[in-house]
């Protein structure tokens, strides 16, 4: 049954199956690729991309799929994380979000773009690592796209791991980290690294493990810092 509450579409199912059903909230800024990235996962044009760094997606947006044997509702939400944002009015909206389809999300997923750490990028995570706490952590897994760009042979722990703030990131979350290619990876290399296909069955394994690690549960505002 579908039930719409401001701008989002949710969508209630019987969750006593843990392993059928999933909400998933994305978190980025603009140009990360957040909207692509669901098109991705869905293998359909779900939600409407814009290449221009300066236009993404401005409301909430919830779409429900099958993906891999699981129901998946995916939330996209504007660049919450934008340095230029205001940030009392950016930690309303994300709260508004996660009330909005309740009881809560599975998941979050940060996503980031496979290219060179900048200034711009550490005040991302730093915005991320104040509005979370430690224990919504638990809840999150980091997500890269623009795979492409890593060099041959590089796998996504390999980039992580040169860069000292994104890992410190990842190891918040677990050591939870992806990384996908909206454009140019092969869907048809199922079993290697560098596929779509290969990474979003892999995604997926790791939400999988990190819900039945919370029990089956999902996360609420208390996520944030007061």
């Amino acid at each position: 049954m579908k039930r719409r509450s401001g701008n989002i579409l949710c969508t209630d199912f019987n969750f006593g199956d843990m392993n059928a059903a999933r909400r998933i909230v994305v978190l980025g800024k603009t140009g990360a690729g957040k909207s692509s990235l669901a098109n991705t996962i869905f293998g359909e044009a779900v939600f409407e991309t814009d290449d221009s760094p300066e236009i993404g997606t401005i409301r909430c947006q919830a779409e429900t799929r099958s993906v891999n044997g699981r129901i998946i509702t995916w939330i996209d939400t504007p660049g919450f994380f934008d340095t230029r944002e205001d940030e009392e009015k950016m930690k309303l909206e994300i709260m508004r979000c996660i009330a909005e389809c309740a009881p809560g999300p599975h998941a979050f997923l940060i996503v980031l773009k496979v290219e060179k750490f900048t200034v711009h990028e550490q005040a991302v995570i730093e915005k991320m690592q104040k509005y979370f706490s430690e224990e919504a952590f638990k809840y999150t897994t980091v997500l890269f796209t623009h795979g492409d760009e890593l060099r041959e042979g590089q796998t996504i722990d390999d980039f992580v791991n040169q860069c000292e703030p994104l890992h410190d990131l990842v190891k918040k979350c677990g050591g939870r980290c992806h990384v996908v290619d909206n454009k140019r990876w092969k869907e048809e290399k199922k079993h290697e690294y560098r596929s779509n296909q290969f990474q979003t069955e892999a995604l997926l394994k790791t939400i999988d493990r990190m819900t039945e690690a919370n029990k089956g549960g999902c996360y609420t505002n208390e996520m944030l810092h007061p």
